[in-house]
């Protein structure tokens, strides 16, 4: 019987979740036969050998994007009381804690998805359950019986705009928090946008990153710098990273460097 790589990454112990498998074949370190795979939908059988050269020790790919994220917009974790929106199985949260968090609240709306390895460590608190929407200032200090507002808020959400999440998220952070978000088009322009469960049109992408961008001057916050992810998303869809802090310039002055080679 065959299966796809990524589920056989997963029941051979070779990957700790299928998002992790996604990211290790992304990554080219996947290969079978000694033939390297570069879709997670390929197909294997069971007797097929599956060799991953250099395993990963995040717990999701989506790690990479953060890191890239504090890298280039030079965030610093360190010493913060941080928000994971969206945390599933913890590799936004992970890259926190390795970077010095002094305490991460993981929230998100499933259950049972965050890693051990995450879940494990002291510095974690984690909130499942919880509609990241209705995560307000009341509705965070109800959660954590804390009036501690966080200084740095992460966000990997999917299957909502992230313009609907942002009151929520505003109210929630302190005054001066940084605000780390991952943009996702295909969430963002309307199901009249996405074929096949990719946003092609490169004008929509632009119309995305606006929309958020706005969305966020309109709460009072402002865009320090974006970058586009350095791993596409789901289906191959593009993605990017926004900083937003309290007073950051006005969204016009960014979105002029958004051109259509930057979001290609």
């Amino acid at each position: 019987m065959s299966s796809r790589i990524d589920a056989a990454l997963v029941e051979r112990g070779l990957a700790r979740s299928r998002g992790q498998a996604a990211g290790l074949i992304d990554s080219g370190v996947v290969s079978v036969g000694g033939r390297s795979i570069t879709k997670a939908s390929h197909r294997v059988d069971e007797a097929d050998e599956i060799l991953v050269s250099a395993p990963d020790h995040y717990v999701s790919r989506g790690a990479h994007k953060l890191l890239a994220a504090l890298d280039a917009f030079g965030v610093d974790p360190a010493g913060r009381l941080a928000l994971d929106a969206g945390a599933s199985t913890g590799g936004f949260s992970q890259v926190l804690l390795e970077r010095g968090a002094r305490e991460v609240l993981a929230v998100d709306v499933g259950h049972g998805q965050l890693a051990p390895a995450v879940a494990l460590d002291l510095r974690v608190r984690s909130f499942e359950g919880v509609n990241v929407r209705e995560l307000d200032r009341a509705a965070l200090a109800a959660l954590t019986r804390s009036d501690e507002q966080p200084t740095l808020i992460v966000a990997d959400l999917s299957f909502i705009p992230l313009g609907l999440v942002l009151p929520a998220l505003v109210s929630a952070g302190s005054a001066d928090a940084d605000f780390l978000l991952l943009i996702k088009p295909q969430f963002e322009v309307g199901r009249q946008g996405v074929k096949e469960g990719i946003v092609r049109d490169l004008g929509l992408r632009i119309d995305a990153i606006s929309r958020v961008l706005w969305s966020a001057w309109d709460l009072g916050l402002g865009p320090m710098g974006i970058i586009p992810s350095p791993l596409s998303g789901g289906s191959g869809n593009r993605e990017f990273l926004v900083h937003l802090r309290a007073g950051g310039p006005n969204p016009s002055e960014l979105l002029g460097s958004v051109t259509l080679g930057f979001v290609g």
